[in-house]
């Protein structure tokens, strides 16, 4: 019979042990790694059918891309905007969207306390490194369209535009669809008005009303939930022959039969592709620019009054929209 030394057992009973463990140690699940964590900041309701929701849009197409765990909260106020911001920083989210140029100083303000985490602001105007960037939106290329088409068919030679807050992004599209409308009806008009917040339906509703009664035609708006009292303003006017436009994101299944057309900027796909290179490890903070030159800014035409414009006006158009792209048309930046 074998014989084995006490020293010798042990051994044994060690080695047997040890390759428990690393048997164990095969077995047992590997560390899962963290979610990639996106949050948004939105000025006002994501039910807006324009500026919120184009972003949650975008939102929901992260978390379904990447994965994501996501966070989306309205906030209203400065502090607000800093107390979110700081919020999400702290619980190491790797990106976080101000939705408007008014989270730019909160963005600028705490960059340099959450250093891991990506800030964002959509119509921003500065790259902070290495984690700041803005969406620089130029709306007033798409918006330049609608004044063009406008000015194309107005008989009055007046038209419209109702903003929310008086903010650089909402002048910029005024002042691009004014220019559209002057190029296209020299000597034309267009009234402007504020409500002065994003969500006063009524009250941007009375002020495209005002607009209507002295002979606007055509009716832009850039004021978010506002701006769906723009479209009932149209829908109840006496002249059937007053249309509106809509902004931000294609509107025009909301009043099918008065909405022309929609000003559209293509907010998700860059907002998603922000998310991508941060997930990559590949960001880089630099302005990320929507144009119509690079496709991410176009007129969209209301495919149901489509066949109401004049295949001349069409054309023409068409000709408006290539010398954007081409440079040739002088915007104020």
């Amino acid at each position: 019979m074998a014989r084995f030394s006490p020293s010798a057992l042990a051994r044994a009973a060690l080695g047997s042990a040890l390759l428990c463990f690393w048997l164990l140690g095969l077995a047992a699940p590997a560390e899962e790694r963290k979610p990639f964590q996106a949050a948004l900041l939105s000025p006002g309701p994501i039910s807006d059918a324009g500026w919120n929701a184009t972003a949650y849009e975008a939102l929901k197409r992260i978390e379904k891309e990447l994965g994501a765990k996501i966070s989306q909260v309205e906030t209203k106020t400065p502090s607000e905007f800093e107390e979110s911001f700081r919020t999400f920083g702290e619980k190491g989210y790797d990106i976080v969207f101000g939705h408007g140029f008014e989270y730019q100083d909160p963005a600028d303000h705490l960059h340099n306390e959450y250093p891991k985490t990506v800030f964002i602001v959509t119509a921003g105007v500065a790259a902070r490194e290495p984690n700041v960037a803005p969406l620089v939106i130029n709306i007033d290329e798409p918006a330049y369209l609608c004044g063009y088409l406008a000015g194309l068919m107005s008989k009055t030679g007046i038209a419209g535009c109702v903003g929310g807050m008086e903010l650089p992004g909402v002048k910029q599209s005024f002042e691009g669809f004014r220019l559209g409308f002057q190029t296209a009806k020299p000597g034309g008009q267009v009234l402007t008005g504020y409500v002065g917040n994003w969500e006063d339906a009524g009250a941007a509703k009375e002020a495209a009303k005002a607009q209507i009664q002295k002979g606007a035609e055509f009716i832009f708006h850039n004021a978010d939930a506002a701006g769906l009292g723009i479209f009932q303003a149209v829908k109840e006017a006496k002249d059937k022959s007053v249309y509106a436009f809509g902004c931000i994101k294609d509107q025009n299944a909301v009043l099918p039969d008065r909405v022309l057309a929609s000003a559209v900027v293509d907010i998700p796909g860059a907002m998603v592709e922000a998310a991508k290179l941060v997930s990559a490890g590949k960001f880089k903070a630099r302005p990320l620019e929507l144009g119509v030159a690079n496709g991410q800014a176009t007129l969209v035409l209301n495919p149901k009054l489509k066949d109401s414009i004049p295949k001349a006006a069409r054309e023409k158009l068409e000709q408006a929209r290539r010398r954007i792209v081409e440079g040739k048309v002088a915007f104020k930046r």
